[in-house]
């Protein structure tokens, strides 16, 4: 017998994959990864740590150590994509209720759109380059935008390139990160040797690096900044997930694929940008003397954040906007709302505050929501999901109408001791006590732990009763 399916709760995007579907194996997931991870804000997060002081070592540490901690919930909320087919917003209504899944999933989306807007922004950036080694004239910056028309018009151009995607569907992701990662990873090594033959090893290896109490307070805010680079994927990882064929491949493939690609990557952004001082990449490519050089290695940087862009800031936002209204919003229109609201949101102006105001601010929000999923999925419910009850109305996942309310207590006592220092780091409030920008450099596992904590108490409380 078909199970009951409310419209509201359900739609052909949002359903569970069917086995004859699950096609993704380890190289699958694996390029998945390497094609996300090999961008060009990978770069600039290592350049940023290098601008701050550290050696070419302790930002390579500080990457690789924040990667294997975000593996750790990445693999944990996969297993419900492979387990049960379903995808991120579905998996959400088990811990926050049928309607409150979508507090959740609107909070993913968001980021997702800025994430989008940034990526969008940056491989225009690459074309942009092109234009002004071809002779392109820039002109005066444009009222209200703040960019002249050429920067506009690049922005735009990449924008319809990454729409063309979204209107292909999954296959065409599929395809895109298995084309373009054995690509991104050859352009990068190439990068790296260039800056080797031509800088030395010495001028990427001899910087001192931070030290002492210097190295802590630079230490824990990069740390956190880079869980918070992949908190969005861990917690829509279960977007992909549905479509692995095995909890093996979904495990190898992103241990293999998420901390080396990351860690490699951004140890090239580290040295070359430590061996040249230019920590932007594309002006680093468009400075080389051949035309032919740089043509090809700023559109091999635009492919980078292409396939970053499309994976990690599309899939997830698509499904997320879908949820809201199943009936209305297909996979597709979620995509196009996610990519016109990149657009608007006039993205260049995120960059300005990149690690503190973006990475940490909403790793304060994501991060919470992260830490209910794990403590719902694998301790509250042990893995057992009723999975018609995700798809109807007053099942297992009803609670109050809808909203569970644990988890949204959960939610904001996760946010509220990160608030202040978020509000100081944007420049929204001059001062804040102490404590609050001390808590800052670690928004996304105080959020993390506190609200797993609080909703594990709230749960077994409401158990016993």
């Amino acid at each position: 017998m078909e199970p009951l399916r409310e419209a509201s709760l359900w739609n052909k995007d949002l359903a569970p994959t069917p086995a004859h579907e699950r096609t993704w194996t380890l190289w699958h997931v694996a390029s998945l990864w390497v094609g996300m991870a090999v961008c060009i804000p990978t770069y600039l997060l290592a350049g940023d740590m290098i601008k701050a002081g550290m050696s070419v070592g302790q930002s390579i540490f500080t990457v690789a150590i924040g990667n294997l901690v975000v593996l750790v919930p990445m693999i944990l909320n996969a297993h419900a994509g492979t387990a049960y087919g379903i995808p991120f917003p579905v998996f959400a209504r088990a811990s926050f209720g049928v309607r409150g899944a979508n507090v959740a999933a609107v909070a993913r989306a968001l980021v997702a759109c800025g994430w989008f807007g940034i990526q969008t922004w940056i491989g225009g950036g690459s074309i942009y380059a092109i234009l002004l080694v071809a002779g392109v004239t820039p002109g005066d910056p444009l009222p209200v935008l703040g960019i002249n028309g050429a920067e506009l018009l690049c922005f735009t151009a990449f924008w319809a390139l990454n729409v063309y995607f979204i209107a292909r569907g999954m296959d065409s992701i599929k395809w895109l990160e298995a084309l373009a990662a054995p690509f991104l990873l050859a352009g990068g090594t190439a990068l790296l040797v260039w800056a080797w033959t031509t800088h030395g090893q010495g001028d990427m290896f001899t910087r001192p690096g931070l030290q002492g109490e210097a190295w802590w307070s630079a230490f824990w805010p990069f740390l956190t900044a880079m869980v918070g680079f992949w908190a969005t994927l861990a917690l829509n990882i279960p977007d992909f997930s549905r479509y692995v064929k095995t909890q093996r491949d979904q495990i190898i493939g992103q241990t293999l694929g998420l901390p080396t690609t990351m860690t490699y990557f951004s140890f090239i952004g580290a040295a070359v940008s430590s061996a040249t001082g230019t920590w932007d990449p594309n002006t680093l490519v468009a400075n080389f003397s051949s035309p032919v050089v740089v043509t090809i290695g700023l559109l091999g940087l635009a492919l980078a954040t292409l396939s970053t862009n499309i994976a990690a800031n599309v899939v997830s936002p698509a499904n997320d906007f879908a949820n809201l209204a199943p009936s209305k919003i297909s996979y597709k229109l979620g995509g196009y709302i996610t990519a016109g609201l990149g657009f608007v949101i006039l993205p260049w102006n995120l960059t300005n505050n990149y690690v503190f105001g973006w990475l940490n601010g909403y790793g304060a929000l994501l991060g919470p929501i992260g830490g209910i999923l794990v403590v719902d999925y694998w301790i509250v419910r042990k893995r057992v999901l009723v999975v018609d009850d995700l798809y109807r109305r007053g099942g297992a996942y009803e609670y109050d109408r809808g909203w569970n309310r644990a988890a949204i207590v959960a939610l904001v006592v996760g946010i509220l001791p990160n608030l202040p220092g978020f509000l100081h780091a944007v420049g929204l409030v001059t001062a804040v006590p102490p404590i609050f920008d001390t808590l800052y450099a670690y928004t996304w596992f105080i959020g993390f732990g506190l609200a797993g904590a609080i909703y594990l108490a709230l749960m077994t409380t409401s158990k016993r009763r």
